[in-house]
């Protein structure tokens, strides 16, 4: 299956907090798009796996993903290394995207910057044709994503670009409601954390309220590019008037 747009997100719920109102924009554009999750998110506080991994089915059936695949790294503990580029590289090779996102690369949980860098490295590496892979018992073709791009989730980072998602607002919220173990529920009886506070949940909207403020927009989702931008056309350029 060949997708435009591959997300990847080192817990299940990452994506959906950074770029759901994009993934749905670009759906309704007609654009493919996919999401791998790094882990299960199986140290989170609240909730198990199994419940995390059908909570993340159900937000990708909002989102109207193609594809959601889940490589069940170690939470917490995986690493940057050759068997995890690999991993990765292999679903670049087999959906080959012509944009890739991934996480911020600097941001609270230490897994996210870990894992935006494993995601960055495995793009470059998917196009050399020395590195061998193999998908099913198949011999995988390189390919190398044309853009490699950052949400911003946890931190505000200042962003290289913000997208308009103000028609795809409410897809974005009730994606991430699908994770009704993570997030903000008076009724539940789980241990409090940072993510589980009505304050948190709210900063979802209000966030993208200021990043829309920004380019005239009612609500935005900010991307960082790991390489240089370039445009065919100034006009496509929008601000604020």
């Amino acid at each position: 299956m060949k997708l435009d747009i591959l997300a990847f997100g080192a817990h299940p719920d990452d994506v959906e907090l950074s770029c759901a109102g994009t993934l749905a924009k670009q759906n309704a554009l007609g654009s493919s798009c996919g999401v791998v999750d790094l882990t299960q998110g199986e140290l989170g506080t609240r909730g198990t796996r199994e419940i995390r991994l059908a909570e993340a089915k159900a937000a990708g059936e909002i989102m109207g993903l193609k594809v959601r695949n889940n490589l069940a790294f170690r939470d917490g503990f995986f690493e940057n290394d050759e068997e995890h580029k690999l991993a990765v590289a292999r679903q670049i090779r087999q959906y080959r995207p012509e944009i890739v996102i991934a996480n911020a690369p600097t941001d609270r949980h230490p897994d996210h910057g870990r894992g935006s860098f494993l995601v960055k490295e495995a793009s470059f590496l998917a196009g050399l044709k020395m590195v061998e892979t193999e998908w099913e018992g198949e011999k995988q073709e390189a390919w190398r994503p044309q853009m490699v791009l950052y949400y911003i989730q946890f931190q505000n980072l200042k962003p290289d670009f913000i997208v308009d998602i103000g028609e795809h607002i409410h897809t974005k919220v009730k994606a991430i409601e699908a994770y009704k173990s993570q997030f903000y529920d008076p009724n539940s009886d789980e241990p409090k954390t940072v993510i589980s506070s009505k304050n948190f949940m709210d900063s979802v909207t209000y966030r993208a309220q200021d990043l829309g403020r920004l380019i005239g927009a009612e609500y935005g989702e900010g991307f960082i590019a790991a390489q240089d931008l370039g445009l065919d056309d100034l006009m496509a350029l929008k601000g604020v008037r």
